[in-house]
């Protein structure tokens, strides 16, 4: 055996960025502009439809995906999916190591696969939540009404599930459907090219998101939120972090170079929150250390826009809707499943096996 010396010419794309791989009608990012369409929509009108729910923003994301499916039958689908789910899942309390998204993963993995995509991806969509809920409320839970899967959600959990506070989860849901071609939606059509099943490509999407350089950064948000306390704070404690080799939390993105427009949508719907009643203690606190952050991330790193992502206000949407903490990546979950299903549906009508090549730069054969 001999070292190989052989200069590498073949480029290499590290993290794939700019790599086309797909055509696809679901969803478009625009990092630039700060733009997310979602089915056709700006995300911001998409979120904001006066007659929004979970069941029409979910029709219309799997419809573009390819889904021939009405929101009539979609919602009475669900409906009685998570009455199944319900019945067959009992109560698991929690387990030491054993977080949310990992009872997520290993509730998906083991539902029946029926060989019949949509019928798979609308149960794994209605069995997340009582996953969730049995893993998180355990004997407490309440059980599904069947009629509305946000209030079904927030009952499940034992938060509030008034109707304000469905149609404010149901914006939140909606909103992070999709979001391009992601990690985990990535994940999710390569498991779809290979002819795999449905329910196999959405745990894949789960154990994606699951990373902290990709879903799972929303619960820090709010710590950093409670440790800074108040607005007056705000710029010497995220002095003292960025001093410290440290980043700050919901600040930033892959693609977007300006304010993530999700953190718009929800920055909106937390108003509304307010000014319905519910009580949105940390809203004031967000948008002080959001200028701050912004402020001194622009004195400090002229030459890399970071604002403000969805990280940063969905853990303030999802404290006022009383959803705890540890559910947060979860939340984010049962919102992007439908996406994903969506996706692998498409790539069963219009993609191949992906499979893209390495560059060899080990030991050379003698």
């Amino acid at each position: 055996m001999k070292t190989q010396t052989a200069t590498v010419s073949a480029p290499l794309h590290a993290g794939l960025d700019g790599i086309v791989v797909a055509h696809t009608a679901i969803s478009d990012v625009d990092g630039e502009l700060g733009q997310l369409v979602i089915a056709g929509c700006n995300a911001e009108r998409f979120a904001q439809q006066a007659d929004l729910t979970f069941e029409g923003a979910a029709t219309a994301v799997l419809q573009a995906g390819g889904v021939t499916l009405t929101a009539a039958e979609l919602a009475a689908e669900l409906g009685r999916l998570r009455g199944v789910a319900w019945a067959a899942a009992p109560a698991a309390p929690r387990r030491a190591g054993v977080d949310a998204m990992d009872a997520l993963r290993a509730g998906l993995a083991r539902l029946p696969v029926t060989g019949n995509d949509v019928q798979d991806a609308l149960q794994a969509i209605a069995a997340a939540p009582v996953i969730a809920a049995r893993w998180f409320a355990a004997a407490n839970a309440q059980a599904p009404l069947g009629t509305d899967h946000t209030v079904d959600t927030l009952r499940m959990l034992g938060a509030p599930s008034s109707a304000t506070a469905a149609a404010g989860l149901a914006r939140y849901m909606a909103t992070v459907m999709d979001h391009g071609l992601n990690a985990s939606t990535f994940a999710a059509r390569v498991v779809a090219s290979t002819g795999s099943d449905m329910i196999s490509a959405l745990v894949a999407g789960i154990g994606a998101l699951k990373g902290p350089l990709h879903g799972g950064a929303p619960g820090p948000v709010l710590d950093m939120l409670d440790a800074i306390a108040t607005p007056a704070n705000a710029k010497p404690w995220l002095a003292a972090e960025l001093d410290a080799g440290r980043r700050i939390m919901g600040m930033g993105h892959r693609i977007y170079r300006v304010r993530d427009p999700r953190a718009a949508v929800f920055e909106v719907v937390i108003a509304e929150l307010a000014a319905s009643g519910m009580a949105t203690p940390r809203l004031a606190l967000a948008r002080a250390v959001e200028n701050a952050a912004a402020e001194l991330l622009r004195e400090r790193k002229p030459d890399r826009p970071l604002c403000a992502n969805v990280e940063f206000y969905t853990a303030v949407l999802l404290d006022t809707l009383q959803i705890p903490r540890d559910l947060f990546t979860a939340m984010f979950a049962l919102g992007r499943l439908v996406g994903w299903a969506a996706h692998v549906v498409e790539q069963r009508r219009t993609g191949k096996l992906i499979r893209p090549a390495s560059v060899y730069v080990g030991t050379a054969v003698a």
